[in-house]
């Protein structure tokens, strides 16, 4: 991409070139601001551009403050009911991207992920946006001139601005370039960060029960898992180091935030195994089948699964053999099947980031710094963070927009 040009003044500058990036230097360009975008990757929008499997799950029809988790919940509520997945909708059908919807209210491009890229592109020439691609931001400091708050030195040379907007995006797949720069700028003007951890991300399991399980790798079936204030209804997956899939990737944000205050985390996961029918119910009805208690289960459940579930437990007798308190005590756990955790697989496998900036310094309209006036934050290098599902692109595309109209 071109270097700027000459002055290296400009009105804005934008710090990252992911979705909540580019959604702000467009709004601002087009704005009639003088914007100049830095990142320092060499390829646009990677982030963008492994979504979805390739086709970017770009928003969800649902979306509602209920999606988030953050240490100050209400603080998204604004900039959400400002610009909504009907106006980003409305943009990709005006840009003549063909979409589809799934499950959930989920919306995917139906090419390809590159079509929002180069929306977004397109939305940045607009507006008369520069780019600086790619560009190692070496200090960030303040200025004295009038309209040059903040001076940045960069491998691309010196840049002054009078408004900073930081999209720099959280710390999932270090592979593709996530760095804590964000946290760094916010820390060096005072800004308190909320601890960040892995989000939507697989859960790994204790050795013993590893052991028990880790021969199931690769199956999956339809499951609830609830975790804190979060219960889900998805498919759960069985992986060689413990368990994936939807159903525990959502959950996973609820387990990480176990220790987070008002996100209400938990320390264990609790899957029904029966979502669809009363498995108290169904057990009585069986309860003079002379079949293995892991035969019956595999009428609901995969078989090999039904059947490690029951040896674990020593239940895999005739069904007739129990009781009905004991079968009471079966019909009880399989509803609740409490699962323990020991860790994640880290950034490398997380979809988001928990946690970030702390919101509680930041306004809800702008995005601005209260006591930093002319810094502002966007997308996910906040303590916001969304639900699988296209929740954290909304959050992108709304926090970007207003900042973008207020800069």
């Amino acid at each position: 991409m071109n270097h700027p040009a000459q002055p290296h003044h400009f009105d804005v500058i934008v710090i990252g070139a992911g979705a909540a990036g580019m959604m702000c230097a467009a709004e601002a360009g087009q704005r009639g601001r003088r914007v100049l975008i830095i990142d320092h990757a060499e390829k646009l929008a990677e982030k963008i551009r492994i979504s979805g499997g390739g086709r970017c799950n770009f928003t969800n029809l649902e979306v509602g403050i209920a999606n988030y988790l953050s240490r100050n919940p209400q603080f998204c509520r604004s900039a959400l009911s400002r610009f909504t997945p009907a106006h980003f909708i409305e943009r990709v059908n005006r840009h003549g991207i063909r979409w589809h919807e799934r499950e959930h209210g989920q919306l995917f491009c139906d090419d390809s992920a590159q079509d929002i890229i180069d929306m977004l592109r397109t939305g940045c020439d607009n507006g008369q946006v520069s780019w600086a691609m790619p560009c190692t931001l070496e200090t960030v400091g303040t200025g004295t001139e009038p309209g040059a708050r903040f001076i940045l030195d960069t491998s691309h040379g010196r840049f002054s601005c009078e408004s900073l907007v930081v999209a720099t995006g959280g710390l999932s797949i270090p592979k593709i370039g996530a760095s804590p720069l964000g946290y760094k700028i916010a820390e060096q003007f005072g800004l308190a960060i909320v601890p960040p951890k892995p989000a939507l991300v697989p859960l790994t399991l204790p050795p013993e029960e590893l052991a028990i399980y880790k021969e199931l790798a690769g199956m999956a079936f339809d499951a609830v898992a609830e975790c804190g204030a979060g219960r889900f209804r998805e498919n759960l997956l069985f992986t060689h180091r413990g368990l994936s899939g939807p159903v525990i990737l959502q959950a996973s944000s609820y387990w990480q935030a176990r220790d987070y205050g008002d996100a209400d985390g938990g320390s264990q996961v609790m899957v029904d195994l029966f979502p669809a029918g009363d498995v108290r119910q169904w057990l009585l009805d069986n309860a003079r089948s002379k079949q293995l208690l892991g035969n019956l289960l595999s009428e609901r459940l995969p078989k090999r699964f039904a059947h490690a579930w029951c040896d674990q437990r020593g239940w895999n007798k005739p069904v007739n053999q129990f009781n009905t308190r004991e079968l009471d005590a079966i019909a009880a756990l399989l509803a609740r099947w409490a699962i323990t955790p020991n860790g994640t697989l880290g950034y490398a496998k997380a979809e988001v980031t928990l946690g970030g900036v702390d919101t509680r310094a930041l306004s809800s309209k702008t995005m601005e710094a209260r006591k930093v006036p002319g810094l502002y934050f966007v997308g996910e290098v906040m303590d916001v963070t969304g639900h699988l599902g296209g929740y954290n692109f909304q959050w992108a595309w709304a926090s970007g927009h207003a900042a973008g109209q207020a800069v």
